[in-house]
């Protein structure tokens, strides 16, 4: 039995929406991205291995749609959730046993992200304009920087990872739409509302770590 014959039956149809027939790969990257944002909100660490487990069923599906960049992506994201579970775990170095805690992006790691963001965006938008059949190569550059970035940020708890999150999810939702993930999309604007709970509670709890320091400042 090849490799094809065993992931056929995650590639059946579901159900339809809005005429469009619903695979399982789509349903069960809805079920676990969904666990997998809620999870990363309250700073639990089995959102990592959930998170491996949703960028599994996305290479599927989104090799399926034709959005090669976004496929590829959660290659990359795999290899960034075993780096970000060992952060969260061992507090970013070696013989560090504390959790890791809630910090801001620093105006170096910002430079870095944002100049590496703008020349892998057009990188990447070239490579697929002229190397596959893409037919939205530049929006599918763009959310691969966006995540790659906020995913960074995800693995060493910055708390503006949330707000990329939330750049992505702005094109993300009508990307998926326009590609008939409509059950996707409808997954990304609950990502939208988990980022901004997100965001409010690692805000909470950064300041609550530096309370302290500055009562006896």
């Amino acid at each position: 039995m090849s490799l094809a014959d065993v992931l056929e039956p995650l590639q059946r149809p579901l159900f339809t929406l809005l005429d469009t027939p619903v695979a399982w790969t789509e349903v069960l990257g809805f079920g676990t991205g969904a666990l997998c944002v809620w999870l990363v909100a309250r700073q639990h660490l089995a959102n990592w291995p959930v998170g491996i487990a949703n960028n599994l069923f996305f290479v599927l599906l989104f090799t399926q749609a034709g959005l090669y960049a976004d496929a590829g992506l959660q290659i990359v994201f795999i290899v960034l959730a075993a780096y970000g579970w060992w952060t969260w775990t061992h507090g970013g170095g070696p013989g560090s046993a504390g959790a890791l805690p809630v910090r801001r992006t620093t105006r170096t790691e910002g430079a870095w992200l944002l100049a590496a963001g703008t020349v892998g965006t057009l990188a990447l938008t070239l490579l697929l304009d002229r190397a596959t059949d893409s037919t939205v190569p530049f929006w599918d550059a763009l959310t691969t920087g966006l995540s790659l970035a906020a995913t960074y940020g995800q693995c060493r708890k910055r708390l503006e990872s949330w707000w990329l999150w939330i750049a992505a999810d702005v094109v993300y939702v009508p990307l998926y739409a326009y590609k008939g993930l409509y059950l996707t999309s409808l997954l990304y604007v609950g990502f939208m509302a988990l980022c901004v709970a997100g965001l409010r509670g690692w805000s909470r709890d950064l300041a609550t770590a530096r309370r302290p320091l500055g009562a006896t400042a």
